[in-house]
Formats: structure tokens, C-alpha cells, sequence
């Protein structure tokens, strides 16, 4: 009989079974494709190893500008999907490397929920092979990790359409497109607009909002659609059917307009699996939303916990690591072993990032959401050309700017944000300012390195002061 049954090899999944298994307990992850889930295979790592060699041809077009020659610069499509490949199947091999490393059973197969714990009786979980072979298996707890899938909206002509694909059927196509149509102007549809239109595809962007990726502050958006320069943006516009690869849609003033592309990518968003894995029969509260949770990542059945995706409480794979560990904090307390009971979810801090040729990064709450909440608050921004290493490593026309919110009542730093070079790997700073509830003052009296971008964050809370 195993510990805990994990299914689900996404982040949530197979970083749960790493720390079950440091604890020496015996686990079984049950994962129906590749260990690693949509972010290693078919999502984040993909998708920004394609971006990492669209910026490699770019910044070898605009060489020049630092006083480096390179003619004749062109980029081989097939040698960057096989780069691609090569990258996965490396962080793939670590995956399976570490779980056999550490005791952890892995089965290929469909985990299915037979019958939940109860009191001292065991559950049971079923594993369906991909040849139909099924195999049942005792646990005395089981986690469920089983994330996400596109979403595709019932727009008229869009079902069944070749010429409509998703982002993880984007990732693989033969060629570059000439004429690309993305529908959805959030994470997904901006990070493969930078990339395509990098290679030279005419692309197009078409958005329901007034602005592009919603959940940016409202300062901030504009400044990354401004520089991702070459690609056209539809905002406020609704599309009404697909012909083909026509895009018919409505602009914000009611006119009905068309638009032409040999490939449309639907990039709507994900939503949560939450059928074929035995939900209704474990009697598991489960929503339009997600698996219901609580802070400790229990749902409503004891013995039962659900982490990442599959919640639907914040679809990122680094909020998947981190319930993975707080669910596996709380099943080594069921289970009798000695765990850090204050482990619990906290979502006031949890960075998101956009990756592109221009990149963006934030954490905590922005302007608008301040406002909806009635908070007052301190504000100021700056833009990134005024730092050195910025400078130095970027054009002139490179944009950016670092924008840093705070409560003006107590002065804690409600939220950080930012549009430019290296956003995504400093904003885990933000996170942490956040998470300590530190004050203007505070971060005012914190050393940064020079010269680095981060180091605007510290000059920002200096305007802040200043302009009080």
C-alpha cells in the first residue's frame, strides 16, 4: 500500500513526489503522457525556448548598433524545433531521473479515483495503460494534480477548422506562417505574437478587452503593446465566425470587418480537467472554477488534497510548485510525521511574468484593483533607460518602465510591476517585499547590485518619497 497516490505528473505532481519522496514515503505518480505536464512539454518551457531563439536572430539583426558585424542573418525553423525537442526531452530525463532516484513508482496510464480514504480503510485508484491494461492500487492518501487543457469557444466556423489551432499544436506546425491571426490578447497570445512576428510573420492580435493581457496594471499594458512594434492589435473587438481562415469580427464602434491569415490561433485561455478521473465518485466539491480547497489544499473529502491547475485558483506552474509543497506539508501531518504546520497558501504574492522579445513581470495588486477596493494609495514610476546595465545592453528605443504601488496609510508595498529586459527574473524581489509587508522606508534602506535593472525598484520608492 503506498503513502500517497499522485495523479497528475505536472509541476504540482512530480514536485509533490520529490518531497514525498526526501520523506521517504511510498508514493505512486500517475501521469497518462510525459512527467513534467503542459509546462515542460507543451507550455512554458517550449514556448520560451522558440521565444529565446527568436531573440537570438533579433539581437543578430540589430548587432550593429554595439559595433558587431554579422551579415547574411536568416534562422532555420527546423533546427530551432529541434533545439526545442532536444531541451525537453533533457528537463524530461531529470524528472524521470529524480523520481527513480527517489523511490517514486511512476505509471504511464489514466488515474482514476475508485473509492476515497475512509477512517482506517485505504482508497483505492485505478491506472489505465495507453494499450487499455488497468491495474488497481492501495493508498492511504491521494492528491490530485491533473491541470488544464485550452479552452476552444463555440465561435461559429471554429470547430473542426484545420486552420484553427491551439497553442500547444502552434508549438509544432512545419513552417512560419506568412499571415498569423491570434485570437486573445492575454499571456499565451502576446508571448506567440513576439515570437512569430520576430520571424517575420505579419501578425495580427485581436482582443474582446480595451487592452492587452487584463490583469496588468493599466500604466503598464500600454507601455508593452507599444513595443512589441510590427504586430497589429485589435481591441474592444468581439469575433462573430470563422470562415475558413477569415476572421470575422465587430470593432468596439459596431463596424463588421474581416481579417485574412493563413493560420488563427485560439488563445482564449485554459480551464481546469476536471472529468475522467473519478471526481464525482470520491464526492469531491468540485466547481466551474476548480476542485474547491482551502488554504492547505484540502478539498471537502478527508484523505483527499488537489493541487495546481486543476483548482483553477491561479493557472501558473510556479503556483503549482508551491501548492504541490503546501499539500505535501499537510499530508506528512496526516500521515504522522513531523511537518511545518504553518505551511498554507497565500495568493497576495504570487508573481506572473509575460515572455517576449519585450518582457513584463508583477506581483501584487495594481492600480485599478486598488481603486476597486477602495484603498488610497502612493505611486510613482520610472523608466527603464535610466538604468546603467539597461542602457548598456539595449537600444534606445528599448522601453520599459518599473512601477512600485504602496498603501499611503501604513506605506507597505501593496505591488510591483514591470515592462522591459529581465522583468520576469527580478520580480521574485517583489514577491518577497510583498510577502514581508515591508514599507517605503524599508526597501529605501536595502542594498542593491550596480549595475542591475532591479535596483529601479529602490529608485522608485525614493520618487515615491519625494513626490509626497
Amino acid at each position: 500500500m503506498f503513502d500517497t497516490i499522485i495523479i497528475g505528473g505536472g509541476p504540482a505532481g512530480y514536485l509533490a513526489a520529490e518531497r514525498l519522496g526526501h520523506e521517504k514515503k511510498k508514493v505512486l505518480l500517475i501521469e497518462r503522457q510525459h512527467l513534467g505536464g503542459t509546462c515542460l512539454n507543451v507550455g512554458c518551457i517550449p514556448t520560451k525556448t522558440l521565444l529565446n531563439s527568436a531573440k537570438q536572430y533579433v539581437h543578430a539583426k540589430e548587432a550593429d548598433k554595439f559595433g558587431i558585424k554579422i551579415s547574411d542573418v536568416s534562422f532555420d525553423w527546423p533546427a530551432i524545433q529541434n533545439w526545442k525537442a532536444e531541451v525537453i526531452t533533457k528537463l524530461r530525463s531529470g524528472i524521470e531521473g529524480q523520481m527513480k532516484h527517489l523511490g517514486v513508482e511512476v505509471v504511464n496510464g489514466k488515474g482514476e479515483i475508485i473509492s476515497p480514504p475512509f477512517g482506517e480503510k485505504p482508497a483505492s485508484v485505478r491506472a489505465i495503460s495507453p494499450n487499455g491494461e488497468s491495474s488497481e492500487h492501495k493508498s492511504k492518501t491521494i492528491l490530485v494534480c491533473t491541470g488544464s487543457i485550452p479552452v476552444m469557444p463555440p465561435i461559429p466556423g471554429a470547430k473542426d477548422n484545420p486552420k484553427i489551432v491551439d497553442s500547444t499544436a502552434l508549438l509544432s506546425i512545419a513552417n512560419v506562417p506568412k499571415k498569423l491571426s491570434i485570437i486573445g490578447g492575454g499571456v499565451i497570445g502576446i508571448e506567440f505574437a513576439g515570437l512569430f512576428s520576430a520571424l517575420g510573420c505579419q501578425v495580427t492580435v485581436i482582443e474582446m478587452m480595451n487592452e492587452i493581457v487584463p490583469f496588468m496594471d493599466n500604466e503598464q499594458a500600454p507601455i508593452l503593446r507599444r513595443a512589441m512594434k510590427g504586430i497589429d492589435f485589435k481591441l474592444g473587438c468581439k469575433v462573430e465566425k470563422i470562415d475558413g481562415t477569415d476572421v470575422h469580427y465587430t470593432t468596439k464602434d459596431g463596424k463588421s470587418e474581416k481579417l485574412e491569415a493563413n493560420l488563427i490561433l485560439m488563445a482564449v485561455g485554459r480551464r481546469p480537467v476536471l472529468d475522467n478521473w473519478g471526481a464525482a465518485t470520491a464526492g469531491l466539491d468540485v466547481r466551474n472554477t476548480g476542485v474547491a480547497v482551502d488554504d492547505r489544499m484540502r478539498t471537502n473529502i478527508p484523505g483527499i488534497w488537489a493541487a495546481g491547475d486543476v483548482t483553477g485558483r491561479s493557472l501558473l506552474a510556479h503556483t503549482a510548485y508551491r501548492m504541490g509543497e503546501v499539500a505535501v506539508a499537510d499530508i506528512l501531518a496526516a500521515l504522522g510525521s513531523a511537518a511545518d504546520k504553518t505551511n498554507r497558501m497565500r495568493y497576495n504574492a504570487i508573481p506572473w511574468a509575460v515572455y517576449g522579445i519585450t518582457e513584463a513581470a508583477g506581483v501584487g495588486i495594481t492600480e485599478q484593483e486598488a481603486a476597486n477596493k477602495g484603498i488610497v494609495i502612493l505611486k510613482a514610476s520610472l523608466p527603464m533607460k535610466i538604468s546603467g546595465r539597461f542602457a548598456a545592453e539595449n537600444t534606445f528605443s528599448g522601453v520599459g518602465a518599473v512601477k512600485v504601488i504602496a498603501d499611503a496609510s501604513n506605506r507597505r508595498i501593496l505591488g510591483i510591476h514591470a515592462v522591459g529586459a529581465y522583468a520576469p527574473e527580478f520580480i521574485w524581489g517583489g514577491a518577497a517585499l510583498i510577502e514581508q509587508e515591508m514599507r517605503i522606508e524599508d526597501v529605501k534602506q536595502l542594498i542593491f547590485p550596480h549595475p542591475t535593472v532591479c535596483e529601479l525598484i529602490r529608485d522608485v520608492t525614493w520618487t515615491i518619497t519625494n513626490n509626497k
